[in-house]
C-alpha cells in the first residue's frame, strides 16, 4: 500500500495513520516522490517546504500517537494556494511584484489546519493575483491539466486542483472570487468547494475583491471536502465579514438520502455557448438524482447575461483599491531604476504586474473614477442586488440549483489568454455565486469524447452547505 498512499483520500488516510498504520513521514514520502516524477511537467507548485514538512511530521506523529490529535486530516499532506500567507514560507501571488514576500504570520484557514495536525507540502500556482480563470498568468510559468497537458487547468486556483488531480498531495486548499475553485475542480476532474461568504475567515488571504473571495477545499471526493470545511470554518475576530456559525459540522451531512429534495435548473443555463457533451451530461446527473427521489424542474433565473459585467465591474473596482499597496516601498519587489517618487511607484508597478493585473487595474480605477461612479459601479451593485433577489426567489421554491460549472471542458493552453473577453465569459455559470455570497459545489459528472472530465455545479441558499454536501455525497456514490 505505500507506494499509492498518494492516490488515498484524506478521510482513509487520516484513519490509517491514526491507526499505525501509515506514518506521517510515509505519507509525505509518497506525496514528494509524485512532486519529484510529474512537477517538471505540470508545474503545480511555486513553492515547496520540504525540509519544515519533514520537521513537522516528528511532531504530529507524536502528537498522533499520544492521543493528543484526533482530527480527521492529522498527519495528511495538504497544498496552499500561494495567495494565502504562511508565516516564514514565501507567499508570491504568482507575480513579480511578492516574488520575495516571506510573511511574518498564517492566514487563518491555513493555522486551523495546522491546529488539526495537516502538514504544508508547499504553496500551489494560481493566475496572478487570482486573475484569471486558467492559471496562465502565473510569472512562475502555466500550470497544465494532469487528465490532458495539453490543456489548461482551470485557475486562478489552477495549481492547487492539478496538485490534486495528480495525487501531488491529498487535498488542497484555493480560494475562489468568481467561481476560481469550482472551475479548475470541474476541468481537473476532483471536488471543490466555495462556502457561504465569511464562513471561512479571509484573514490572511491577500485580497482580489473583498465582497468575494472566500476560502474553500479542493479533494478528491465529497467526504474529503466536508471534513476539511469542517476544520477550516471558524469566527474570526480579525475578519469584519467573518460569520460566527454553530452549524460547521458538515460531516453530519454525508448521507444518502435526496428523497423529496426539490432541485431547480436554469433554463438560461442551456442556451448559446453550452457545449452540447456537457449539457448531456449535466443533464443525466439530474435524471440520476430525480431517479434517486428528488423533484427536479427547470425555471428561469433570469439575469443571467448580466452577472459577468456587475461581477468584472465590482470585483475589478475592488481590486485596484486592494492592489494599490503594492508600491515598492513597504515590500516586495522594486524597480532599480527611477527619477522620483512617482516614477518608482509607475515602474515597480509596469516592471512587477503583469498584462491582466494592468488590465484589471486600469478598468477598476476607469470605473472609479469622477464621472464613471455612478455610470459603471453604482449601476453594477444595483445589478448584484437584483442577482440576489432572483436567488431569493428561486430559493423560496428549490432546495438546491443544479447546472455545469463551466461551458466547456479544458481548453487548450494558449487558447484563452488571446481573446480576454472570451475568457470572462467562461466564468458564467460561477460567479452569480459569489455576487449573491451564496455556497456552490462541483464534482464530476462524467467524461466527454476527448476523456476531459465535465464538473456538475450544485448552489444553495446561504447557510445550506449540509443541502449540497448530502446532495453531492448521494450522486457520488451513485455513480462511482
Amino acid at each position: 500500500m505505500a507506494d499509492k498512499i498518494n492516490e488515498m483520500t484524506a478521510v482513509s488516510l487520516g484513519k490509517e495513520i491514526a491507526a499505525g498504520r501509515v506514518s506521517v513521514k510515509e505519507a509525505l514520502d509518497s506525496c514528494f516522490e509524485m512532486i519529484e516524477k510529474r512537477e517538471d511537467e505540470i508545474n503545480a507548485y511555486i513553492t515547496l517546504d520540504k525540509d519544515n514538512a519533514y520537521k513537522r511530521a516528528e511532531d504530529i506523529q507524536k502528537k498522533i500517537s499520544s492521543g493528543e490529535l484526533s482530527s480527521p486530516v492529522a498527519g495528511v499532506p495538504v497544498a496552499i494556494k500561494d495567495n494565502m500567507c504562511t508565516k516564514g514560507l514565501k507567499t508570491t501571488c504568482a507575480s513579480r511584484i511578492l516574488g520575495n514576500f516571506v510573511p511574518t504570520y498564517t492566514s487563518t484557514a491555513v493555522e486551523n489546519l495546522e491546529k488539526a495536525g495537516a502538514v504544508i507540502l508547499g504553496k500551489t500556482n494560481m493566475d496572478e493575483f487570482a486573475m484569471g480563470s486558467t492559471t496562465e498568468t502565473s510569472a512562475f510559468g502555466v500550470t497544465k491539466n494532469p487528465r490532458d497537458t495539453s490543456r489548461v487547468p482551470g485557475g486562478s486556483s489552477g495549481g492547487s486542483a492539478a496538485a490534486v488531480a495528480a495525487d501531488e498531495c491529498i487535498f488542497a486548499l484555493g480560494s475562489d472570487t468568481g467561481g476560481s475553485i469550482r472551475q479548475p475542480a470541474g476541468y481537473c476532474g476532483v471536488v471543490g468547494m466555495k462556502p457561504t461568504y465569511g464562513t471561512v475567515s479571509r484573514y490572511g488571504l491577500i485580497a482580489y475583491g473583498s465582497s468575494l473571495d472566500q476560502i474553500g477545499p479542493i479533494t478528491k471526493n465529497v467526504e474529503d471536502t466536508a471534513a476539511v470545511l469542517e476544520v477550516i470554518s471558524s469566527y474570526d475576530k480579525k475578519d469584519s465579514t467573518s460569520l460566527n456559525r454553530k452549524d460547521t459540522a458538515f460531516t453530519s451531512a454525508l448521507k444518502e438520502d435526496v428523497k423529496g429534495l426539490k432541485i431547480g435548473i436554469p433554463s438560461d443555463y442551456f442556451g448559446e455557448g453550452l457545449d452540447p457533451e456537457v449539457a448531456a451530461a449535466v443533464r443525466k446527473a439530474a435524471d440520476d438524482l430525480k431517479a434517486a427521489g428528488a423533484e427536479v424542474s427547470e425555471f428561469d433565473l433570469s439575469l443571467v447575461e448580466y452577472a459577468i459585467p456587475a461581477y468584472y465591474t465590482i470585483a475589478d473596482a475592488e481590486a485596484s483599491s486592494n492592489l494599490e499597496r503594492f508600491d515598492g516601498i513597504k515590500y516586495g519587489y522594486r524597480a532599480e531604476e527611477y527619477k522620483d517618487l512617482h516614477d518608482l511607484y509607475k515602474t515597480t508597478r509596469s516592471e512587477g504586474f503583469g498584462e491582466e493585473v494592468k488590465r484589471r487595474i486600469m478598468l477598476g480605477s476607469f470605473v472609479l473614477s469622477s464621472g464613471y461612479y455612478d455610470a459603471y459601479y453604482l449601476k453594477a451593485l444595483k445589478v448584484k442586488a437584483l442577482i440576489k433577489k432572483a436567488f431569493d426567489e428561486a430559493f423560496s421554491k428549490y432546495d438546491l440549483i443544479l447546472g455545469p460549472v463551466a461551458p466547456t471542458t479544458a481548453p487548450e493552453l494558449g487558447k484563452s489568454l488571446s481573446d480576454p473577453l472570451k475568457m470572462y465569459l467562461g466564468d458564467i455559470y460561477t460567479i452569480s455565486v459569489n455576487l449573491s455570497g451564496l455556497p456552490g459545489i462541483c464534482l464530476p459528472c462524467g467524461r466527454d469524447s476527448k476523456g476531459l472530465p465535465i464538473g456538475l455545479q450544485l448552489i444553495g441558499d446561504c447557510f445550506k452547505e449540509d443541502i449540497l454536501i448530502r446532495t453531492a455525497y448521494t450522486y457520488e456514490r451513485m455513480t462511482r
